[in-house]
């Protein structure tokens, strides 16, 4: 792989529409409804993300959906990583968080992004998604809210792949922070309002 390398439009645009196409699976929606928990985009959110599968009252749904999410957002990754260079990782890796954040199969509606921005992390230059789930754990024990803590670990993620050295990934790290901001635009609202709710700490209380 040559890491300098430019890629031609036609390719740009291949590696886009690959990431796009793993990216668009909706997991969350097909998991709840191969579980039995009836279609997830009709409670709490609406989204098709990890968070709003466990408002169904399913972990293990909640988890298998984080971990696909994630997955999504790294295999097409690790494809460019092996068969292009950094600009198709980049490219990969953004149609992958668009495809989750807008897929073509549920109207252009899905889910925040965040699992698969950090499975795209994973792919691309693990050591930032090692730092994004850092500041996420710390920001989540300070705040107890889970649109905080990702909130504040995607603003920082510009800046970490400065000092990792990893200014490749600084344009896509800016560009999707600010489609997640986008995205939690209604946690914006309820935050305001104090009606966001807070990471519940006791095993008890989040199995409700």
């Amino acid at each position: 792989m040559n890491e300098a390398a430019s890629i031609s439009p036609l390719m740009a645009i291949a590696w886009l529409a690959i990431g796009y196409l793993f990216g668009s699976i909706p997991f969350g929606l097909l998991l709840a409804k191969m579980g039995g928990l009836g279609d997830v985009r009709s409670i709490g959110s609406g989204n098709i993300g990890a968070t709003n599968v466990l408002r169904t009252g399913s972990k293990k749904a909640a988890i298998a959906t984080l971990a696909c999410d994630m997955l999504k957002g790294a295999i097409p990754v690790l494809l460019a990583r092996q068969y292009a260079g950094n600009e198709a990782i980049m490219l990969a890796g953004f149609g992958a968080f668009i495809g989750h954040v807008i897929p073509v199969w549920l109207r252009f509606k899905g889910g925040k992004g965040v699992a698969t921005y950090l499975g795209v992390l994973f792919a691309a230059a693990w050591p930032l998604a090692v730092m994004f789930i850092v500041i996420w754990l710390v920001l989540a024990a300070v705040f107890r809210y889970s649109s905080v803590s990702s909130l504040g670990a995607c603003t920082a993620m510009p800046l970490v792949a400065i000092m990792l050295k990893f200014n490749h990934l600084v344009v896509l790290t800016l560009v999707v922070g600010a489609i997640i901001y986008f995205a939690h635009r209604s946690n914006f609202g309820r935050l305001m309002r104090g009606e966001e709710a807070k990471i519940k700490l006791k095993s008890s209380a989040a199995s409700k």
